[in-house]
């Protein structure tokens, strides 16, 4: 459990930093090791959200892309590299291991929008357990 290191662990963070970027960094550890939920992936600020995400692939598309609603098949096969070829992600879909922002995507057919950015301008690809994409919307 170690329920000691961690109270050591938020009593140096909360001296050093403050309460506050000690449950940041709860929240931020819980989203990265599976734990974290899509609503505490949107309550995080910017800079921490892409500090959590560094170094993870990142990809670019235009917002009218997102905008006008794209089918994920194509958004993570096409517009973006996050998946090599469309099969691929489908069966990725088919073995339930895709999450978009935290959660779990069964559906090849589902429209992303605008409703699916974080921050306005991030979304956030998950395949299996670990591996994460970044999305910026731009």
């Amino acid at each position: 459990m170690r329920v000691l290191q961690k109270k050591l662990a938020e009593e140096i963070t909360t001296m050093v930093h403050s309460k506050e970027e000690y449950d940041m960094a709860v929240e931020a550890s819980q989203i990265l090791f599976g734990s974290g939920t899509a609503e505490q992936l949107r309550k995080l600020n910017e800079s921490t959200f892409l500090a959590v995400f560094e170094g993870v692939p990142q990809f670019t598309v235009e917002k009218t892309v997102i905008e006008n609603g794209i089918n994920i098949v194509d958004l993570l096969a096409d517009k973006t590299a996050v998946f090599s070829s469309k099969g691929e992600l489908r069966r990725t879909i088919q073995g339930n291991g895709l999450s978009i922002n935290k959660e779990k995507t069964a559906d090849p057919d589902l429209i992303i929008d605008s409703s699916f950015l974080i921050s306005n301008k991030y979304i956030l690809a998950q395949k299996g357990k670990k591996n994460y994409s970044l999305i910026i919307v731009g």
